[in-house]
C-alpha cells in the first residue's frame, strides 16, 4: 500500500469537516496536484521525487524559497538583466534619437542604436517563459506570473521599454511572498505603473511647474516673441489636471474590486490624493518623483475616511495602506488567487480560508497561499483537472514534461505570441483572463 505524506493526512482530516467531499489521496497522487496547480507541470521523474519527500515539506520549500541555481545560470545569459534602468533609459533615448533621424533621412536603415533596443525588448518575454521552465522555485515563478498580471502593464506604451523590465524584476519579484501592502505601494511608486496609467499626467487643478514661471519671468524681463509663442506650445503639452486613470484601477483592479463599494467621488478624490506622484524624464533615468507642486492638497473622502487639507505625499500612502487593509480587497484579491490555484469557480471555503489568513497576517502572500493550498477544497475531486491551462501554462509544462532545454532563443515567447498570450503585451489594465472560457476559443485551437 502507498503511504500517505502528511499533507494528505491533513487533507483527508480535513475533508471529513461537514459538506466536504472526502477524498482519499496518495503520496503521488498529492505530487501530481501541487505540480500542476503550484508549478508548471511536472519534469521527468518529478512526480517521484516529490512523492518521496512529502508534499508538505515541498510546499514549505516552495513557500521560503532559497537561491535558484539552474534560473540564476539561465538569467546570466540575457543582457537585458545586466542593465539597470538609467542605463536602459540611455539606450531608449539614444534609440529615439535615431529614428527621428531617419525619418529626416530615408536612405538611413538599422541603425545599431535602434535594433538594439529592438533585441532587448524581445529578451523580456522570452525571460519570463524561460524561467518558468528551468526554476526550481516553481511557486516563486507561478505567484510572480500572477502579479505581473494583477498589476498589468503594457510594454508597448511610451517610455515602458525600458521602464518594464525594473517593475518586474525590482517591484514585483521580489515582492511575490511577502505583505500586499508593500507589494501595492511598490507599484504604486513604480515609473512603469505611474507611465502606463498615466499618472505622472496628472496634476491639481490650475497647478504650473515653477520651472515654467521662472522661464516666463525670466522672459517678461527679455520681452522675446518668440520665446512666448515657444513656451506657449510647451504649456499646451504639459498636465493641466487631474487624471483619473491610475486611480480607477487602483480601486476596480489591483485593490477592492469592480464590486468593492466604491463611488464615483471616491475614483475622483482617490485621484486627487495622488496628484503629483510621477516620473522624472529618461534623461534623468526615469525615476519615480513626488512633486509637490503638483499635488492637490485640499481635503478629499475616500470610502467614508477624511484626508485633511494641506497634506503632501504621505497622504498617498495613508491611502495605499488603507485600501491594501480593506475587507473588499481581501475578498477581490483572495478571490483571484483561489481562481489561479484552484479553479475557474472559486469554492468558497478556499477563499474564506485565504481571507482568514489574510487577517491573521496583515496580509502576508505567503500565509494566503498556504492556507489556501491547506483548505480541503483544493484538493477536493470538484477542483481536480478543472482549469484549461493558458498558453504559458501549456507551452511551458509542454518542455518540462519532456525535459525540455532552453536558453536565450526566441522559440518560447514566439509560441506564446501564436497562441494569443505576447507575454507583457496585454493592452487593457486587466491582463490576460486565466479562466478557460477565455482560452477555449477556434483561433487559439487551432493556431499551427
Amino acid at each position: 500500500m502507498r503511504r500517505i505524506t502528511q499533507a494528505a493526512v491533513v487533507v483527508l482530516c480535513l475533508a471529513c469537516a461537514p459538506g466536504a467531499q472526502a477524498r482519499v489521496l496518495t503520496a503521488r497522487d498529492s505530487a501530481v496536484i501541487v505540480l500542476n496547480r503550484l508549478a508548471y507541470g511536472p519534469r521527468p521523474g518529478e512526480i517521484e521525487r516529490v512523492a518521496a519527500m512529502g508534499v508538505r515539506r515541498w510546499l514549505e520549500q516552495q513557500l521560503t524559497p532559497g537561491k535558484d541555481p539552474a534560473r540564476e545560470q539561465l538569467e546570466s545569459q540575457f543582457e537585458l538583466l545586466k542593465l539597470e534602468r538609467e542605463e536602459l533609459a540611455e539606450r531608449h533615448l539614444a534609440a529615439r534619437a535615431a529614428k527621428r533621424e531617419q525619418r529626416r533621412d530615408s536612405t538611413r536603415t538599422g541603425d545599431p542604436a535602434m535594433q538594439e533596443m529592438r533585441e532587448l525588448a524581445g529578451e523580456f518575454p522570452q525571460i519570463a517563459a524561460a524561467r518558468a521552465v528551468v526554476a526550481e522555485n516553481q511557486l516563486q515563478e507561478i505567484l510572480s506570473d500572477f502579479w505581473i498580471n494583477h498589476f498589468n502593464i503594457f510594454l508597448g506604451k511610451n517610455a515602458e521599454r525600458y521602464l518594464l523590465p525594473s517593475f518586474v524584476e525590482e517591484t514585483v519579484r521580489p515582492r511575490v511572498f511577502g505583505r500586499f501592502e508593500d507589494l501595492l505601494v511598490a507599484t504604486a511608486e513604480s515609473p512603469a505603473m505611474m507611465v502606463y496609467l498615466d499618472n505622472t499626467m496628472s496634476v491639481a487643478e490650475g497647478a504650473t511647474s515653477p520651472r515654467l514661471e521662472q522661464a516666463r519671468e525670466r522672459n517678461r524681463r527679455r520681452g522675446s516673441v518668440r520665446m512666448d509663442s515657444l513656451l506657449a506650445r510647451l504649456e499646451a503639452r504639459l498636465p493641466s489636471g487631474v487624471n483619473e486613470n491610475y486611480a480607477r484601477e487602483l480601486l476596480e483592479l489591483h485593490t477592492l474590486g469592480v464590486d468593492g463599494g466604491y463611488t464615483q467621488k471616491d475614483i475622483e478624490n482617490a485621484a486627487r490624493i495622488l496628484t503629483g506622484w510621477g516620473v522624472e524624464p529618461a534623461n534623468r533615468g526615469g525615476g519615480f518623483v513626488y512633486r509637490d507642486w503638483a499635488h492637490d492638497r485640499g481635503e478629499k473622502t475616500v470610502l467614508g475616511v477624511r484626508f485633511p487639507a494641506g497634506r503632501g505625499r504621505e497622504e498617498g500612502l495613508e491611502l495605499l495602506r488603507m485600501l491594501a487593509r480593506h475587507p473588499a480587497t481581501m475578498q477581490h484579491v483572495t478571490t483571484r488567487l483561489c481562481r489561479k490555484l484552484v479553479s475557474d469557480d472559486p469554492p468558497a471555503g478556499a477563499v474564506e480560508a485565504g481571507v482568514a489568513a489574510w487577517r491573521r497576517s496583515n496580509g502576508s502572500i505567503r500565509e494566503v497561499v498556504k492556507a489556501i493550498v491547506l483548505s480541503p477544497e483544493f484538493w477536493s475531486e470538484g477542483a481536480s483537472r478543472t482549469q484549461l491551462k493558458t498558453p504559458l501554462e501549456f507551452v511551458v509544462s509542454s518542455v518540462r514534461a519532456v525535459g525540455g532545454s532552453v536558453g536565450t532563443e526566441p522559440g518560447l515567447a514566439r509560441a506564446l505570441a501564436r497562441l494569443g498570450q505576447p507575454l507583457y503585451l496585454q493592452p487593457v489594465p486587466t491582463g490576460y483572463e486565466e479562466t478557460a472560457e477565455a482560452w477555449t476559443n477556434s483561433a487559439a485551437l487551432f493556431e499551427p
